[in-house]
C-alpha cells in the first residue's frame, strides 16, 4: 500500500471532523411561551421540521456519529422523539432531577462525549449554509494545539431574528474577546462550537454557564472563532418562527 506523505497525512488529521457532538435541548423555552407550554422548544418547528431535527441533521451530514442530547423540561417529549433516530446515533443525558444550565450539562455528559474534541450545539441553533456546510469548515479550521474552543459567529447585522448587542470581537489570528460595554460587536455567537474535554477539567456537575469556561479560555488565548457563511436564523420568539421560514423560502426561490 503506497503511503501517504508525512505533510499530508498530518493535514488530514488536523480537518478530521469530530466524531461526537452534544446537543443541548433541556432548557425550558420561555421566550418561546404560549408555544412552548405543551411542547418543549426543541420541538417546535421550523418549515416543517422540528428545530432540534434541523441540529442533528447537520451533525449527520459531517459524519457525526454519536449526539449526547440533554433532557429536562418535558423530557419524556423529547426522549421519545430523539431515539426514534438513527443517524446520529443518541445518547440522552438525564437532566430530569436538576437542570444543570449549557456548562453543568457538558460536565455530566462528558462520559459519553469521550477525550477527543466534540461539536456542541444548541438544539435551536439554524441557519441556512453558504457555499460550504459549516460543519465541515469548523473542522478544517480546528487547531488543538492553540484552541481550547472555537465558535461559529454570526453577523451581528445580518442575522435574522436577532436585535441584541452582540457579544465577542474577533482578530485576524481568530481570537476572541468580549464585547465591550456600552458597543455593539461585531459578531454574535451562533450557538454551534468545536470544544475539547479539557476546558471542563476540574468542574462539577452543577449548575454554571458555559461562559465560565469561555471566558477562562479567552483569558488564556484559546478561545478562536470563526465567521459563518450563509445566515443565522435566531429562532428565540414565536414571530421568530416566521421570520426564518421567510429566510429560507427566499433562499431557496
Amino acid at each position: 500500500m503506497t503511503q501517504l506523505p508525512r505533510s499530508l497525512t498530518a493535514a488530514l488529521t488536523a480537518a478530521a471532523v469530530p466524531r461526537t457532538a452534544m446537543v443541548l435541548a433541556a432548557g425550558r423555552g420561555k421566550r418561546m411561551r404560549p408555544i412552548t407550554a405543551t411542547t418543549p422548544k426543541p420541538l417546535v418547528e421550523v418549515n416543517g421540521r422540528a428545530l432540534i431535527d434541523h441540529a442533528l441533521d447537520r451533525l449527520a451530514a459531517a459524519g457525526v456519529a454519536r449526539a449526547v442530547v440533554n433532557v429536562h423540561y418535558l423530557a419524556d417529549l423529547i426522549e421519545v422523539h430523539v431515539m426514534k433516530r438513527t443517524a446520529p446515533a443518541v445518547v440522552v443525558s438525564d437532566e430530569r432531577g436538576k437542570l444543570l444550565d449549557t456548562g453543568g450539562g457538558v460536565v455530566k455528559a462528558l462520559d459519553h462525549l469521550g477525550d477527543e474534541p466534540f461539536f456542541h450545539l444548541n438544539s435551536d441553533s439554524i441557519w441556512i449554509e453558504g457555499a460550504r456546510p459549516n460543519l465541515e469548515v469548523m473542522a478544517e479550521r480546528w487547531n488543538g494545539d492553540a484552541m481550547d474552543g472555537l465558535l461559529m459567529l454570526a453577523s451581528t447585522v445580518t442575522s435574522v431574528g436577532y436585535d441584541g448587542f452582540g457579544d465577542f470581537q474577533m482578530d485576524r489570528t481568530g481570537q476572541l474577546t468580549r464585547r465591550r460595554e456600552r458597543t455593539v460587536a461585531p459578531f454574535v455567537y451562533a450557538g454551534v462550537a468545536i470544544l475539547h474535554p479539557r476546558l471542563f477539567e476540574g468542574l462539577a456537575a452543577e449548575p454554571f454557564s458555559l461562559n465560565r469556561v469561555f471566558d477562562r479560555a479567552i483569558a488564556d488565548g484559546r478561545l478562536h472563532g470563526m465567521r459563518m457563511d450563509g445566515i443565522w436564523l435566531h429562532v428565540g420568539t414565536p414571530e421568530a418562527i416566521r421570520e426564518a421560514e421567510t429566510a429560507i423560502a427566499l433562499s431557496a426561490a
